[in-house]
């Protein structure tokens, strides 16, 4: 997908045809008044005052008609400075143009003219206005003038514009693509999670196939997490404000975290992560330098209070889970506990087949100091260790200022998701203050009590966005091992068939494979279509002939070939596909 709004050539093409589209709709509609027009990721908007009128889907052809005739006409787009008493002036019957004009500070004030229409705007902009004739409105919808629930719902119309029409259609396919990806009509589609008003927005309910998704990828991560020498947990979702005040989360994080709770004279609050949690299971107990490191990993459910505005499928929510963990090391083990955790994540790349992907050096901004806690030493010296690590790792990566947590610097892997998304999946973090304000100690060589070094770890990130990534890059088709119905058993005729059927079925499901036996009263090709429909691995066909030779004749989804097997000769090859993993 293109980058609308970092791309300069793409960025001045699209807010200039903001203008055209805001041209159009005032032929149309003379009394539009206009609020902002911005370059957005999927191109532009403007937000309009039309009035009592509501756009609707015919009314966007209206509008690109008339904004063809714009195009055509080729007028000169021109860029003039007045003052701010005479913009004031300009725009004195525009309550929203007035207000734009009020919040600049005082001088020249730059307005644009094509034709005849005139905004107020900071540009820049193209020549003309023939260059923006590649465009295409998208869709529409209702925003909150200044995003205030208790102002008027001003009229938002998105569109997008090319320098070609081959790149406009090539875009616009994209976007069709882009669509049919998206893991909100995907999850619906395949029955993987729900949502309901009276629960909750941004609560997300999981449903049997969606759970099924989610508690193997748990069970994966855990048991790699226990071949590594991982320690599991599992601690409580709610907790004392005072623990978050010893973390520092609640100076720096309480506009994010849900309300607190009094009760009996103290108040609690809902955990947005699990860092001091597991602070004190480690101060619970002596340590030697011996006993280092301990790895304690939980897959928990945490809880943070997004706008209403950012809520995004499974991908945003405000609650979610965790693959999280937090490894106390002694200094000297840093380099080889950072370098597991990055050959960690790469083996768990390599079994889900990402490609697309990069390694992000995520630094404090030494500008806004007061985002972050800690002195200037410990700052310094744990990012000069992250980024050594890196080059001695032979790993590329990239840095990025402003990007850690308030506590330290961090590697996050960035994945290209399949519609074009930057997706942080995985992070590495290297911590100095946490162990101070919990006042965590081991034993060293000499018997002297130090400190430890937190590397604050997750893998697969959160569950639920990662679930959301997988339903975007595979468009719902799971690989055999994650999905939530592998094998799905069609008897020809239910009568004649079924008990050649449930035996299949009672083999496979001592295997620990997941098999669904359909044997309602419908036609052979329609139980056919809808397993394909539900995007269900294998579909076994079982008829006289597979009943009289005990085989089995399957076909993969997606494909129309329909091959016969002895039963062996399957489970040995849907067995063997598992243990690939991989996801095509």
């Amino acid at each position: 997908m293109r980058d609308f709004v970092n791309e300069p050539e793409l960025k001045t093409l699209n807010h200039s045809c903001a203008h055209v589209m805001a041209q159009a709709v005032k032929h149309i509609w003379p009394e539009t008044k206009f609020w902002v027009g911005p370059v957005v990721e999927e191109g532009f908007y403007y937000d309009m005052d039309l009035g009592d009128h509501t756009i609707n889907d015919e009314d966007l052809v209206k509008i690109e008609k008339e904004m063809k005739k714009c195009c055509k006409d080729d007028k000169r787009i021109v860029r003039q400075e007045v003052s701010k008493a005479e913009a004031a002036e300009m725009f004195k019957d525009d309550l929203y143009k007035e207000d734009l004009i009020s919040r600049l500070d005082d001088g020249n004030i730059t307005i644009y003219t094509q034709g005849d229409y005139t905004d107020l705007c900071r540009g820049p902009h193209v020549g003309s206005t023939k260059q923006c004739r590649y465009f295409k409105l998208i869709k529409h919808s209702g925003a909150y003038w200044k995003g205030d629930k208790n102002n008027k719902v001003l009229q938002r119309v998105y569109g997008v514009c090319l320098p070609t029409q081959e790149e406009l259609d090539q875009y616009l396919s994209d976007l069709e693509d882009a669509k049919a990806r998206d893991h909100r009509k995907l999850g619906k589609e395949l029955d993987m999670f729900m949502f309901d008003d009276i629960v909750g927005a941004g609560l997300p309910m999981w449903l049997p196939n969606g759970f099924t998704v989610r508690r193997i990828l748990s069970d994966y991560i855990m048991n790699k997490e226990l071949e590594l020498g991982y320690e599991h947990v599992m601690t409580p979702s709610v907790a004392n404000v005072r623990l978050y005040k010893t973390s520092g989360h609640w100076d720096h994080y309480k506009d994010d975290m849900f309300p607190a709770m009094e009760m009996d004279s103290e108040a609690y609050v809902l955990r947005p992560m699990n860092c001091p949690e597991h602070m004190i299971i480690y101060r619970s107990k002596l340590h030697s330098y011996r006993d280092l490191p301990v790895r304690i990993a939980e897959v928990a459910n945490d809880f943070r209070y997004e706008a209403s505005g950012a809520l995004t499928g499974i991908e945003r929510t405000r609650a979610f889970t965790q693959n999280d963990s937090h490894i106390y090391c002694r200094p000297d083990q840093i380099k080889q506990e950072v370098e597991g955790v990055t050959r960690l994540i790469l083996d768990v790349y390599r079994d889900f087949g990402f490609k697309d992907y990069e390694f992000r050096l995520s630094l404090r901004d030494k500008d806004n100091a007061s985002k972050y806690f800690g002195n200037d030493d410990l700052w310094e010296r744990s990012e000069a260790e992250l980024r050594q690590i890196l080059k001695d790792m032979n790993v590329k990566y990239y840095e990025a200022i402003g990007e850690a947590a308030f506590y330290g610097p961090k590697i996050d892997v960035q994945v290209k998701s399949a519609i074009g998304h930057d997706v942080t999946l995985s992070t590495i973090q290297l911590d100095y203050q946490l162990p101070e304000r919990f006042e965590l100690t081991y034993v060293d060589e000499t018997g002297a009590k130090v400190r430890p070094v937190v590397i604050h770890r997750a893998i697969l990130g959160s569950l639920d966005r990662f679930v959301a990534f997988l339903l975007e890059e595979t468009k719902g088709v799971f690989p055999l091992w994650l999905a939530p119905s592998q094998i799905n058993l069609i008897p020809v005729a239910p009568d004649a068939h079924m008990e050649y059927a449930q035996k299949i079925q009672t083999d496979l499901q001592k295997l620990h494979f997941r098999v669904e036996l359909d044997s309602r009263n419908e036609k052979l090709g329609y139980r056919i279509r809808e397993a394909q429909t539900r995007k269900l691995p294998y579909s076994l066909v079982l008829g006289d002939k597979e009943t009289e030779n005990g085989t089995v004749t399957y076909r993969r989804y997606g494909e129309q070939a329909q091959i016969t097997a002895t039963e062996q000769e399957f489970i040995d090859m849907i067995t063997a596909e598992c243990d690939n993993k991989g996801i095509k």
